[in-house]
């Protein structure tokens, strides 16, 4: 499955600016990932078996691709489904320069609850990171984080912080870098486009 993965996600070399701020050098045109939700189908369905076992009662994805998955998921396992947004912050300049909230009309919907994070792909971990403190701060519980696929190790240091399980079909080395550290800057490569992966 880790190669099929791979393979639908069609990962692309260069220098990007990711949504956390960070600067890398893989890019994953993930905007088009769900013009065909056949195709994503018996993904969502083996994350959900393996998140199964984690006592999930409800599943948040972070919008936009991660809630897509994140509901397929949570239609398998018959759990409620929730969403978090992205808001800009008012330092743009910071990493991780966004955070993540729970709609106000869902928030009472996760207080209390075991919930699952899911999201499509986890890099640095911006969406899955504003969307945990959002559930925490709302009363919830956070039960596990599944993913089709997590690069390098920004989400294992984070479940193990957190002390939840990870579920991820698909595992891939990757480096990231804060923008002073980044080799590609220093060589002077352009940055080649922003993108939306977290």
């Amino acid at each position: 499955m880790r190669d099929d993965v791979t393979e639908l996600l069609s990962p692309q070399r260069g220098h990007f600016l990711l949504e956390s701020g960070h600067h890398g050098s893989m890019w994953m045109d993930l905007e088009v990932l769900f013009l065909e939700p056949a195709r994503i189908e018996p993904f969502a369905a083996e994350l959900a078996n393996r998140l199964s076992r984690h006592g999930a009662e409800a599943v948040c994805g972070p919008l936009v691709e991660g809630a897509f998955l994140a509901l397929m998921v949570a239609r398998r396992l018959g759990v409620p489904f929730t969403y978090s947004a992205r808001v800009a912050s008012p330092n743009p300049g910071d990493l991780y320069p966004f955070s993540y909230r729970i709609p106000a009309r869902l928030q009472r919907e996760v207080s209390g609850k075991r919930v699952a994070i899911v999201n499509d792909v986890i890099n640095a971990g911006s969406a899955v990171r504003g969307t945990a403190l959002d559930l925490e701060a709302r009363g919830a519980k956070l039960a596990a984080i599944g993913a089709l696929l997590v690069l390098g190790d920004w989400t294992e240091r984070f479940v193990a912080e957190k002390k939840i399980a990870l579920e991820s079909l698909a595992f891939r080395s990757n480096e990231i870098w804060s923008p002073s550290e980044c080799p590609l800057c220093a060589r002077g490569v352009p940055l080649e486009r922003r993108i939306q992966e977290s």
